[in-house]
């Protein structure tokens, strides 16, 4: 049973950066595609990013890409979203998750999807 563990969430300035991380228990980190999800109050659970198991790709929400950055260190079993010029819709409870099933495409957007989750961390963004 892998345990995910979120930190970097905090209050920022709208057009400020922060940096969360996803610390997994797994030793079997690389066999699992990560993800970043968020949920803002009253609002459904929003694909934020993913990253396939080597790390070498990505893939983002129409709502953050060029903005953020989703990357992965294996070795550290750490899963990071580096987040810039954040806006205050950005504002939302932010989730990691983890996909152990192989797919024919290597990405999925869709929260039932995946097998493992985090407690999430707080992320507000101020105007």
């Amino acid at each position: 049973q892998m345990q995910l563990v979120e930190s970097g969430g905090g209050l920022v300035q709208a057009g400020g950066s922060l940096r969360l991380s996803c610390a997994a228990s797994e030793r079997t980190f690389s066999s699992y595609v990560m993800a970043w999800f968020r949920q803002a109050p009253g609002k459904e659970r929003e694909f934020v990013a993913a990253i396939n198991r080597s790390g070498s790709s990505t893939y983002y929400g129409d709502s953050v890409k060029g903005r953020f950055i989703i990357s992965r260190d294996n070795a550290k079993n750490t899963v990071y979203l580096q987040m810039s010029s954040l806006k205050p819709e950005d504002t939302a409870v932010y989730s990691c998750a983890a996909d152990y099933k192989r797919r024919a495409i290597w990405y999925n957007i869709r929260a039932s999807s995946y097998d493992y989750w985090g407690q999430g961390t707080q992320v507000t963004v101020s105007s």
